[in-house]
């Protein structure tokens, strides 16, 4: 793949590298914030953390990833349409993907046109339809199935300089998924199988009190509850 660069600046690649698939979906409100929203994906599988770098600033994302067992090098600069809030965007890398929800900056109950600043056509990015709803639809969607398919996520704001973007985020140090979620794997011994081991055996309670009942001399059969 020969290099290439938008006027816009939006896509930089060589041969060496390979543009990842992109996908988005957006939604939009002037009084919550919660709700003025970009979901983007960035499609990188076998990208491990220790070999992923992101910079998000409040104009764009460039994104850096090598598989090893791909023997690709993923990158791709995006320069957005409007300005984003790193400080209060979110992501979650996975085997397959790193998935962001990004918070618009300014709060208005109309969608972006598009999500990139320039109006041309980029092959490699697509919308999300699994999370798109239209304009006048979306204040009947409910988005916390979607947000919960992004478990592990954490803000990521403090991470970057003082641009207010986040530098290269090293994603080593992240574990498996943004946000310091404990690997639960972990947690293997902390379960039920300790409280069980704390808990009287009711077998034995039963035995000690029918054996108390011989000492004290008492041959009166036991009143069966109805």
């Amino acid at each position: 793949m020969s290099s290439q660069t938008t006027p816009e600046g939006q896509l930089s690649s060589s041969a060496n590298n390979l543009p990842p698939q992109v996908t988005w979906a957006q939604r939009s409100s002037s009084s919550t914030a919660d709700k003025n929203i970009i979901f983007l994906t960035i499609v990188a599988p076998d990208v491990s953390p220790s070999e992923l770098k992101v910079d998000l600033k409040p104009s764009s994302i460039t994104f850096t990833g090598h598989s090893e067992t791909k023997k690709t090098t993923y990158h791709v600069e995006l320069e957005f349409y409007a300005e984003i809030d790193p400080a209060e965007s979110k992501t979650h890398h996975s085997p397959r993907d790193v998935a962001f929800v990004l918070r618009k900056k300014e709060m208005k109950d109309e969608y972006w046109p598009r999500l990139t600043k320039a109006s041309q056509k980029l092959h490699f990015l697509k919308t999300d339809f699994d999370k798109w709803v239209d304009e006048d639809e979306q204040d009947a969607v409910n988005d916390d199935d979607a947000m919960a398919n992004l478990g592990g996520m954490g803000g990521m704001g403090g991470m970057g300089g003082g641009d207010g973007g986040f530098g290269g985020i090293d994603f080593s140090k992240l574990g498996g998924g943004a946000g310091g979620m404990p690997d639960m794997g972990d947690l293997g011994g902390a379960g039920g199988d300790e409280d069980d081991e704390d808990m009287p055996d009711l077998e034995d309670e039963d035995t000690k009190e029918e054996a108390d009942e011989e000492v004290g001399g008492s041959s009166k059969p036991k009143i069966e509850e109805v």
